[in-house]
């Protein structure tokens, strides 16, 4: 029995509830998928600021997985928030849902829209594309507008037309939806559109399942090796 856990930064148990679901209707038997909530953290990640305040829950979750025996992980926000951190902590694969969902979208296409929530939110889209050699790829980044504690059945049409636009102003091939709060959204929005739509939480759940079932985890050589051991003050 294999065991990944989607870790969800922001402390909002709710969306914890709905990403859980889209990662588990993809697993093969034998693969345990569970919704981890940060503990610490904010409500959501909407800001450098936010984002910043998250990495600590993520890596006391890391902590927690590895005690327990836990196989791979996936890092459920589209900002990838301690992604590199976790991958030292971790001895099986971490796996960011940007990452993932930018990967798979550079196979489908020639080129990708991502449409995230908020405007302030672009930039950090577009760093992450040009992080993980995707430049080429991504056409352009999008806002809905929509905060993500607000994404729900009923914001699912103005997403949609956010993605429609997306791919009429840029061309795209593919959509790379961007936030975990949208993952279910993925189908009815590819439907309509009649183009690929990629939610980054099941790229990523699989991705991890993948590594697992080939036997490999992160390499302990070099930079990803386990922080060496000192004192740590975490406040009270």
């Amino acid at each position: 029995m294999r065991q990944i856990w989607v870790i969800n930064p922001n402390t909002t148990e709710a969306m914890t509830a709905g990403i859980e679901r889209c990662a588990r209707a993809v697993v093969a038997p034998g693969t345990v998928v569970t919704g981890i909530t940060s503990e610490i953290g904010p409500a959501s990640i909407e800001s450098h600021y936010d984002e910043a305040l998250a990495v600590p829950g993520v890596l006391r979750a890391i902590s927690r997985g590895e005690r327990a025996g836990v196989d791979g992980y996936v890092i459920a926000c589209f900002g990838d928030p301690g992604l590199d951190a976790a991958r030292e902590a971790a001895r099986g694969p971490v796996i960011g849902i940007a990452e993932a969902a930018m990967q798979a979208a550079s196979h489908l296409g020639r080129g990708f829209s991502v449409v995230t929530t908020l405007t302030r939110t672009m930039g950090r889209a577009e760093d992450l594309a040009n992080h993980y050699g995707m430049q080429r790829f991504c056409r352009g980044v999008h806002a809905c507008d929509v905060p993500v504690l607000d994404l729900d059945t009923d914001s699912r049409k103005i997403v949609t037309e956010a993605c429609r636009e997306a791919v009429e102003c840029d061309g795209s091939d593919v959509v790379v939806l961007g936030c975990a709060g949208m993952a279910s959204m993925c189908t009815s929005i590819s439907e309509e559109l009649g183009v690929p739509v990629v939610d980054g939480v099941t790229a990523a759940t699989l991705s991890v399942q993948s590594l697992i079932a080939m036997g490999l985890r992160t390499s302990k050589r070099g930079e990803f090796a386990a922080p060496p051991p000192k004192d740590y003050r975490t406040g009270r």
